[in-house]
């Protein structure tokens, strides 16, 4: 039995924070410095109240809405997030009841970043090949920019937050391919919340910056940039390789690269590096900004709305964790 992607949709928060609203914030940038330097211009924030889950459910319900899919025929739903709305239970649980899906329905989280979409599409797949699930919801969400200092400028002209939904099927437009996954986790501290979890569950304070400029709090979200750009370029090229050669395609088999948005600086070195053609490779992040792991979602549904019709595509992640997924999905 295989997989297929049947539907995907995604949610934004209605509060857009521009580069001109940064330049408030910090009057020593330059808005056109920004865009050009991480090539977005505005990025959606969660309302003070509004959670992950809140916004998950607004991605499923847009997709339900949009092509007219009833939630009594989910039978599994998988959350991808790092912003759970409680430590526990799992809010796939809340979610679960929220868009009234029968309790015969399975859900669980999984923690997971900027990989996240690429790992959950191969648990959905492993649920429909082994006859566990007929239409899986997949749900990605975040709030990272609630892990933001103030004063943490870089970050904050990077990320944004969001949610998608994807239904994961026995049949649909893009069959899901195989899979190449990769893991660091000796360098987990180049991105990372220290605090608010069991290993360090009281907030420390105070602040300072890196070598880099970057803002380092334990309460709030660090990312070691240099490090990371440097893990990326260490480890895509060769992901890359690993999964053509596991679906047994060329390159030029590949009609569309659709990647992590991480920053278009970023992505820009990573086409250079594995010589892709420009029109094969997709950047879309100027009106989201960096959402983690709804932004392969979000750029492959604009893709698609957009009359993107490759019969093959590659979609992959990388980041925190250390962690990496790739795949591909054809028609």
């Amino acid at each position: 039995m295989d997989a297929y992607i049947k539907a995907i949709s995604y949610y934004l928060p209605e509060k857009v924070l521009t580069n001109a609203d940064l330049v408030r914030d910090y009057p020593e940038w330059d808005a056109e410095k920004v865009a050009k330097k991480v090539g977005i211009l505005e990025r959606h924030i969660a309302a003070e109240n509004e959670t992950a889950g809140d916004m998950a459910v607004e991605a499923a319900n847009r997709l339900f809405d949009e092509y007219g899919i009833n939630a009594e025929n989910i039978d599994f739903i998988l959350l991808c997030t790092q912003s759970q709305d409680y430590h526990l239970p799992s809010t796939a649980c809340i979610v679960q009841d929220r868009l009234e899906i029968p309790t015969s329905a399975g859900a669980l989280d999984f923690n997971l970043g900027c990989s996240g979409y690429e790992y959950g599409l191969s648990l959905a797949k492993g649920l429909i090949v082994g006859g566990m699930a007929k239409n899986v919801l997949l749900l990605t969400a975040e709030t990272y920019t609630r892990y933001l200092h103030p004063k943490d400028h870089g970050n904050r002209s990077i990320f944004g937050d969001a949610a998608s939904a994807t239904i994961v099927s026995t049949e649909g437009k893009y069959k899901i391919g195989e899979f190449v996954f990769g893991t660091d986790g000796r360098r987990f501290e180049d991105l990372i919340v220290r605090t608010g979890c069991a290993r360090t569950p009281d907030k420390i304070g105070g602040i300072e910056s890196d070598d880099g400029g970057y803002v380092k709090s334990s309460d709030f979200l660090y990312m070691n940039g240099s490090e990371i750009f440097n893990f990326t370029l260490d480890v895509v090229p060769e992901m890359v390789k690993n999964v053509l050669a596991k679906n047994n395609l060329q390159k030029e088999d590949v009609g569309e690269f659709i990647f992590h948005q991480a920053n278009s600086f970023m992505l820009s070195t990573i086409r250079k590096i594995c010589h892709f053609e420009k029109d094969k490779f997709l950047i879309d992040m100027e009106h989201t900004g960096n959402t983690v792991s709804n932004t392969v979602p979000i750029a492959l549904k604009n893709y698609l709305s957009n009359g993107g019709d490759a019969k093959t595509i590659m979609l992959a992640g990388f980041g925190v964790g250390l962690s990496w997924a790739g795949c591909v999905i054809s028609k």
